[in-house]
Formats: C-alpha cells, structure tokens, sequence
C-alpha cells in the first residue's frame, strides 16, 4: 500500500480550498441562527445575504440563489416543484435527475453522448445510435405554443455528463419557449453558466465543502413555495458556515483548466498507446473529467488494483444491491455490458501535478498489458 496516496476522483468531490477551510471555520466562531430577530441573528442574516450575492456575482449569475444540501436537492425542488406539464430529459442524466422523472419522456444520443434534441430515444436502435456528426433538430414537444411558463415545459439536461466529461451546448439550443434545467454540478466553478432558467451547484464540486450547493432560478415563479426558510422555496435553518465558505471557494478559484487540458490530451495519448480506449474521444469535453476502457479487465479489478497501489479512481459503472450494474451513461451510448463493464473514470482537480499523471501512466500502461496476456 502506497504511504501517500494520488487521488484522481475529484468529479466524485474536490478538497476544499485553504480559503473556505478558513472561513467555515471562522464563521464556526461567529455564528446565530439566520432567522432570529435578536442582534446575533441579524448579523447572521446580513452575512447569509451577503454570502448569496457573493456566489452570485462570481457565478455571473443575475437571478434568485436558493440554497440547498446540494445539486440532488437543487434538482429535486426544480424538477418536482416547477409549474410546468412535465419535463423532458435525456438518458445519460445524473442518478438524480433520472430518480425523479420516472417515466418521462427521454430524448436520445449520440455515440459520443450529446443529446439530440430531435429524436426520441424510442425513435432509434439505441444499441447503434447516430453518430455526433449528425445535427440535432428541434423537437416539436418544445415548439412555442399557448402555453404560458406555468403551463409549458420544462427540458432537463446536464451541462457537463459526470461520467464522461461530455459538454452539452445548451447555449446553442432553440428552446422556444421550453423552461431549461441546467445541471451544472461538474461545470459550476469551471466554466461560464449555460443561459438556462433554473441551474443546480454542489460546493463540493469546486473547492467548497459538502453538503451545500444551490437552485439558481431566473424567476422564483417558475417552481411552487413550500414555506420555511430561503423566501419560502426551502424550509430548514440555513447552513451558515457551509454558505460563507461556498462562496470563498467561488472567489478563490483559479483558471487552471488550460494545464488540466494539457494533462488530459497527455494522458489520452498514453491511454490510446497502451491499447485504451478513450469514451466519447472526438465530443467537446471537460478537461477536468476522462473515462477510459481497459480491454480485458473489468472496472471492478483496476480498481481493487489501483487502490491496493494508492491510486483513487472510479468506476464507470456503478455498484447497486451487491451486483455490478453497467453504466446507463454508457448504456445509452451503445455500449455493450461487456465493454462498458471494463470502463474506469479519471478526474483531476486542481492539487493534480505532472508528476502524479506520470504515475498512473505507468501503473495504467503495466496494468493494460498484463492484461492483453
């Protein structure tokens, strides 16, 4: 077992930055309740209001912030509380967006895993999708109509695919009318805000702490109340000290995604020397996020191996009740079980240097031929 361990999973959560490290533990010093009308709970107040246009002048973002637990409450409240018919969405969504749109309408992909917003995903073989050279169409369920925004549609897409990286341009679709759901919990904090109407952050995604994240809405008409706290769209005792450090990790962030692009076109490289197989290779992609696939060797082995050599990875598919499930992301690509069950992901953060990407080259490339053997 390595003493120091290199940590390559930072899609799944990315330590905290020194600087909300230190101002969730001085607001741990100083803190009331928010909602209390005595003087220490209105400097709680002020600090939680100013906290809320913190993050959202550094997010860029001019509408309501409503915080939340995180990105899975963010989208629960949107997606279950908007004033619209029903939602659309795609098969390569996060777990929680698929967990609370049961039996909606699903749009399909293309190989490399971007939606086409023409096509069902009934409308296609899905075990031969199109390809990513295809473009995408408008589908008439999101043409304008006379439906108003509490009587129209609501279209659920992710930025960024947490599996593979994949980057959705939703500033290029032609939404007419339809209400856009962003899940931005791998792009916020990385790159600009898609123009959507309702988006959802994690902390834990870009520095801040877990257990904090937000529902950024363009208009707080767009979903029902539910009474309590956050102007009555969240009811619970505000998160203080998680808040005023989410927002410190907004402001002390650094654009570091030009050296994290420069260490992934690296290790595409070395992967695909070595007989790896990269997903979604030729679709626009966040630098920070790579899945690969090991021919020969299951997930659920490199990472037993990688762990028992201190590397941090996960898997690209996921464990649920005791059986190794094949990841829908995948799934929905094209890719047989056997392929994808042989699919690892790859994540850097910030802290990632050249000499820890050498590393697991070497060990990836050793482990890649043992198994050709």
């Amino acid at each position: 077992m390595a003493a120091i361990r290199l940590y390559l999973d930072h899609a799944a959560t990315t330590p905290m930055l020194p600087a909300a490290q230190a101002a969730m533990v001085g607001a741990m010093a100083n803190w009331a309740n928010p909602s209390s009308p005595h003087a220490d709970g209105r400097a709680a107040r002020a600090a939680l209001e100013d906290a809320r246009r913190r993050i959202a002048a550094a997010l860029g973002w001019s509408g309501h912030v409503i915080f939340t637990s995180g990105a899975s409450e963010a989208i629960a409240i949107g997606l279950t509380r908007a004033k619209a018919r029903r939602v659309v969405t795609s098969p390569v969504e996060h777990d929680a967006v698929l967990r609370v749109t049961k039996g909606a309408e699903r749009l399909g992909v293309t190989s490399d895993g971007l939606v086409l917003l023409g096509h069902s995903r009934e409308g296609g073989n899905p075990s031969h999708p199109p390809s990513s050279s295809e473009a995408p169409e408008m589908d008439p369920r999101f043409r304008g109509d006379d439906d108003g925004v509490g009587e129209g549609r609501v279209l659920a897409i992710q930025h960024v695919n947490n599996e593979t990286g994949v980057i959705q341009p939703l500033d290029a679709i032609d939404r007419n009318g339809a209400i856009l759901f962003a899940d931005c919990a791998q792009s916020a904090g990385k790159l600009p805000l898609p123009d959507a109407d309702m988006i959802a952050i994690s902390a834990h995604k870009f520095g801040g702490p877990p257990g904090i994240g937000a529902l950024l809405l363009r208009d707080l008409a767009l979903i029902e109340p539910s009474g309590g706290q956050e102007q009555g769209y969240r009811a619970g005792t505000e998160n203080l000290p998680a808040i005023l450090a989410m927002a410190a990790a907004l402001e002390a962030r650094e654009d570091w995604l030009p050296r994290a692009a420069a260490m992934r076109a690296r290790l595409d490289m070395a992967i695909e020397a070595a007989g790896g197989i990269i997903v979604a290779r030729d679709a626009p992609r966040l630098p920070t996020i790579a899945s690969y696939r090991m021919p020969g060797l299951s997930a659920r082995a490199q990472l037993i191996q990688f762990d028992m050599k201190g590397i941090s990875v996960s898997a690209g598919s996921a464990c649920s009740s005791g059986s190794l499930k094949t990841s829908h992301v995948l799934g929905a690509m094209g890719w047989d079980d056997a392929a994808a069950s042989e699919v690892v992901r790859v994540s850097f953060g910030p802290q990632t240097c050249d000499s820890e990407l050498d590393s697991f080259i070497e060990i990836w490339t050793a482990m890649a031929a043992k198994a050709r053997n």
